[in-house]
């Protein structure tokens, strides 16, 4: 039994790429044409759906650098995504710049905020740093009420979401042979920049850097001794997981189509360490299945409890309830997350596979 398995992982190693580079290069193209066959297959409120857990999945993969690599747990990336959506609301108010632009205009100044919060956090550890990361949740987003003439205060600001341009319009609909919509243009730009996202932060994590987040979150005194400087690296790691949030803010802004402080409480930034754990801890992967949970079982309980007789209030009621559940029950039964509980029975059939 041992023999056809070996021969399979041999032949799928052989397809691979043996640079990791290319091997994520190639994973990303066949990711995104996936993303095509799905969003070409959907309704518009999958659409809608789609996009929401690409930019939850940006935030967590950011978030998995940061806690599942360095070791630091934070509790303002919430914050830092309202960073993000605020600068891109302001941006596009006038239509005058393109939103790619935009985009990099406001993961750039999260990433500027992440390098003053990460000096900050790189001389905390454990809850005092949960302190400070959590007071960033808690003050930032009230800026926008303070500065309300210019942030628009609770009632927040309204975001010119973009337009595809032409090219791309026609080049859509001569490889699909289907318009592109309004809510599946989204869905793309959300799923194009979550697969760069995952691309580029693959190839850090498996090179220097990410050995060095490893190294100072397993064992700190070892690391020092090794030559690594703490500090940069806690810094450095913040940054990058800075930027994704304010990246994960400005998707955020263009979907929802609002930047309102309501948006970006204390429950964002505790949604995204769920996902993060949920999935898997450190894994890119994970942080995707996370927020992929994240997004989905909240409606799916909400449906379920409709079906079984209740009415749509006490159903919308009911999802909290059970999406808490379902996650203790998830960290349970699955320590290691989503992304582990999956590899346990992976060894578990190919071990078995072997002896037999």
């Amino acid at each position: 039994m041992s023999q056809p398995t070996t021969t399979t992982t041999s032949a799928l190693r052989r397809f691979l790429p043996s640079s990791f580079p290319a091997r994520h290069l190639l994973v990303t193209v066949l990711a995104l044409v996936v993303v095509v066959l799905v969003c070409e297959n959907v309704s518009a409120f999958r659409h809608a759906q789609l996009a929401a857990m690409a930019y939850y999945a940006i935030a967590a993969a950011g978030l998995t650098v940061l806690t599942g690599l360095n070791g630091q747990i934070s509790l303002g990336h919430g914050a830092l995504m309202a960073v993000g959506a605020y600068t891109t609301a302001l941006l596009l108010r006038d239509d005058d710049l393109p939103f790619g632009v935009v985009m990099l205009a406001a993961t750039t100044l999260t990433a500027l905020v992440g390098i003053v919060v990460g000096a900050a956090a790189a001389r905390l550890k454990g809850p005092y740093l949960v302190g400070a990361t959590l007071a960033l949740a808690v003050g930032l987003p009230g800026l926008a009420v303070h500065f309300d003439g210019v942030l628009g205060g609770e009632q927040g600001l309204p975001v010119n979401t973009p337009r595809p341009a032409q090219w791309f319009d026609d080049a859509m609909f001569f490889i699909t042979g289907s318009e592109l919509g309004h809510q599946k243009f989204l869905a793309y730009v959300a799923w194009g920049t979550l697969l760069l996202v995952l691309l580029l932060l693959a190839n850090l994590v498996a090179g220097r850097y990410g050995r060095v987040w490893r190294a100072v979150r397993d064992d700190e005194v070892a690391a020092a001794l090794a030559g690594i400087h703490l500090g940069r690296a806690r810094i450095l790691a913040f940054v990058v997981s800075a930027a994704c949030a304010g990246l994960a803010g400005s998707v955020l802004a263009m979907v929802v189509r609002l930047t309102a402080p309501s948006g970006f409480t204390i429950v964002l930034s505790l949604s995204l360490l769920t996902a993060v754990v949920v999935g898997g801890l450190g894994s890119l992967t994970g942080a995707v299945l996370g927020s992929a949970l994240l997004v989905f079982l909240p409606p799916a309980v909400t449906d379920l409890g409709t079906e079984l007789g209740l009415t749509a209030v006490r159903a919308a009621q009911l999802a909290p309830l059970v999406y808490g559940i379902v996650l203790v029950a998830a960290m349970l039964a699955a320590p290691s997350g989503v992304v582990g509980l999956g590899r346990r029975v992976w060894n578990r059939v190919r071990n078995g596979k072997d002896d037999g």
